[in-house]
């Protein structure tokens, strides 16, 4: 998959399902998303029609996934990908500055390529840290969304090489917790539902009442013109047990595969049984930061192995049985 302008919603969602584990909903709503934002792209310059763009909010917990799908949606599409934290720009006194500098690295992921960066995706975490209601720093996260407003909508940035940067189709994906938001939902939903026939989809009508509203985003904090820039919401689960582990086992780079390759440089074989995925699927969800926390009980883990490993080259294989158990090294 490295065709943005030809590839399908389903190709988008196979990809990603090599890498992202589960958020089977959120996948579809943001590939339909893509597909149709690079299809606009390629039809825009012959015809007639005026096509708005469609950037993307995330709605989810910390360490559900969000940053890891749009970084893996990017690497898929090849196109040029940037990250940036809506808490640094509200903190910032030099709004404009930091955007500039957001939209530089873009430019330098695209290698310069001024027409490859006006295609790629900028990826603002956080941002319902910008919140206005009930807050201190309102004032400050309401500056930011209306410095974001022209820059998401579409426009031209000068930027300190000299070059002019048009923002009209670049993609922006904004991502956040957002906690107490499904208290706001749940108020809103109580009332004002579509009604339903016996002839209708409930499956569609339970969709539809279901979704995140503008007005729940107003009511968050979320001033109604850059909640007008998002108009695509996608909803990620929290991860359970069971997912925890299957993020370290399954994905093509998942963390085991990638520690199986490290020793494996080293003529080592490693194996980890299953009861200790287990093991570091627990604490990581005692942690409360989803799979955030997975990587560094998992190299803890390791640690004691990767340094005697490669002054021993007798050793041919580690076995691992639990996380509370030194590892057998053994040289068979």
């Amino acid at each position: 998959m490295d065709d943005a302008k030809g590839t399908t919603p389903s190709a988008i969602v196979r990809y990603l399902d090599h890498y992202v584990v589960g958020q089977d909903a959120a996948k579809k709503t943001v590939a339909v998303a893509v597909y149709a934002h690079y299809q606009k792209l390629a039809r825009s310059r012959d015809s007639s029609i005026e096509f708005a763009k469609s950037n993307i909010l995330l709605i989810g917990p910390t360490g559900s996934g969000k940053t890891l799908l749009c970084e893996t949606l990017a690497r898929g599409l090849n196109v040029p990908f940037v990250t940036a934290d809506a808490t640094s720009l509200a903190q910032s006194k030099y709004v404009n500055e930091e955007i500039e500098a957001i939209l530089l690295r873009l430019l330098d992921r695209a290698g310069g390529n001024l027409a490859r960066a006006q295609r790629g995706i900028v990826f603002i975490d956080e941002i319902d840290k910008l919140k206005t209601a009930g807050d201190s720093g309102g004032s400050a996260g309401e500056r930011v969304q209306h410095a974001l407003l022209k820059l998401m909508e579409g426009s031209r940035v000068k930027l300190g090489s000299g070059q002019d940067i048009d923002t009209a189709d670049v993609l922006f994906i904004c991502g956040g917790a957002f906690v107490g938001l499904e208290n706001i939902t749940a108020k809103s939903h109580s009332f004002g539902f579509i009604a339903t026939d016996e002839g209708d989809n409930q499956k569609i009508l339970d969709r539809l009442n279901s979704r995140t509203k503008p007005t729940d985003l107003f009511e968050f904090g979320l001033i109604p013109e850059f909640a007008g820039r998002l108009p695509v919401v996608a909803s990620f689960g929290k991860l359970s047990k069971e997912m925890l582990v299957k993020i370290m086992v399954e994905p093509k780079n998942s963390i085991y595969n990638q520690f199986r390759e490290i020793l494996k440089n080293e003529g080592v074989e490693l194996a980890i049984e299953a009861p200790v995925f287990a093991q570091i699927a627990e604490l990581a969800f005692e942690y409360k930061v989803g799979a955030r926390s997975l990587r560094g009980i998992f190299e803890e883990m390791l640690s004691p192995v990767l340094y005697v490993v490669p002054d021993r080259p007798e050793i041919k294989r580690v076995v691992i049985r639990s996380l509370f158990e030194e590892a057998e090294l053994s040289t068979g």
